[in-house]
């Protein structure tokens, strides 16, 4: 790729505007590659769209609880979710710009290549650089989002591709959350420029995302400062200390060396371990049925309750959650629904909600059990008798 022969399309991705502009470049310049900001996922997604091919596949809930990505998943559902929410407003669909630059391509016969980094590695890395502070405010940015609150301002799309509001929009969310700033932001201008960077082709038009446009020039005038792009590919562990498990894993660990103190000082504790079982098995229950469970999924819940207290790497959410997945199949069209959610009705009577709905209750009433009511009831009861004499 020779840098003066490089025209870079700044869009937004819910503009008719933008599919316009990119069109006529492509007709104008007839470029020897077409670079578009997708991935392999989700180009095939927007080619089966183009063809007509509507995919109502099921999702397996069981598979993502199973392989730890409910949080990958629930991130990625809640963008699209934005995404639609904001295309349906404008009476645009969502990447309606990269369909403008493939139809433009192909019917000039002009090859595409498909510049941006895997859709998973990038939340994955995002989420795994998020500190708890920076989770908890994306956690009721959703729900605020969801249920209407905050400004509702309409949104000038054509306006945030001014660089000027741009450069505001980008400092808002450095301030509100870094992390993931710096892998949304920062890791995909030099990922998308590196790849522009190894087009072997002379005369390049590359159709990317207004915000990433200013960062991708920047890496282009001066190449000498791109990172390695295989290490932008790996999914990073997760750094520092992780305080939380640490504290999550000694509360059972305290419980058990205190019914272990008990049994050596010679004190019965049989109806203590009734109390424990029957506990935990109650709050799991109440826990599961109050968040909207089926009978079947709340008793899972609760039969398995103790267990979890006791085992560090496991949540009574996650087999409530898997026993709910079993009677709401969550299909292609429940993440698609999303976006025409207005009231709480029509998020309750979604598929995806309610099963997240459960397992969140489930390990709440277990929760509640675990630092509430056991160590009142239970443990400090034994903890006075084994040192107070």
């Amino acid at each position: 790729m020779r840098r003066e022969c490089l025209t870079i399309i700044g869009t937004a991705h819910v503009s008719e505007e933008s599919v316009n502009e990119v069109k006529d470049a492509i007709y104008e310049q007839h470029p020897e590659v077409v670079a578009i900001e997708l991935d392999r996922g989700r180009y095939t997604k927007i080619k089966q769209q183009m063809m007509g091919i509507e995919e109502d596949n099921e999702i397996s809930v069981t598979q993502i609880i199973k392989e730890n990505k409910v949080s990958l998943f629930l991130t990625t559902t809640m963008l699209g979710y934005f995404q639609s929410k904001i295309g349906a407003n404008l009476d645009v669909a969502p990447g309606s710009e990269m369909i403008g630059a493939i139809e433009a391509s192909e019917d000039l016969g002009i090859p595409i290549a498909l510049i941006d980094r895997d859709i998973g590695t990038t939340l994955q890395r995002a989420l795994n650089k998020m500190g708890f502070i920076e989770k908890a405010k994306f956690i009721f940015g959703l729900i605020g989002s969801i249920f209407g609150f905050g400004d509702d301002e309409d949104i000038d799309v054509e306006e945030l591709k001014n660089p000027e509001n741009l450069d505001d929009l980008m400092e808002m969310f450095k301030d509100e959350a870094p992390s993931v700033h710096e892998v949304l932001v920062h890791e995909r201008d030099a990922y998308l420029a590196g790849k522009i960077m190894h087009i072997p082709q002379d005369h390049v038009i590359a159709v990317v995302g207004a915000g990433h446009k200013p960062g991708i020039e920047k890496y282009l005038d001066n190449p000498e400062t791109l990172p390695n792009l295989r290490d932008l590919e790996v999914i990073d562990e997760k750094n520092g200390i992780p305080w939380a498990k640490i504290l999550l894993a000694m509360i059972p660990a305290l419980f058990i060396v205190i019914f272990f103190l008990a049994y050596f000082n010679g004190i019965n504790i049989t109806w203590n371990i009734y109390e424990f079982i029957v506990i935990s098995m109650i709050m799991g229950f109440i826990g599961s049925i109050l968040s909207g469970s089926k009978l079947i999924s709340a008793i899972v819940g609760g039969i398995v309750a103790p267990l979890t207290i006791i085992h560090p790497l496991l949540a009574a959410g996650w087999f409530s959650g898997l026993c709910e997945a079993k009677f709401r199949k969550v299909r292609q069209s429940d993440i698609k629904n999303l976006a025409h959610i207005e009231s709480f009705r029509d998020l309750w009577n979604n598929n995806i909600f309610r099963i997240l709905m459960v397992v969140i209750g489930t390990n709440l009433g277990v929760s509640i059990a675990t630092l509430v009511i056991l160590p009142s009831k239970v443990f400090i009861p034994l903890f006075m008798k084994i040192f107070g004499g």
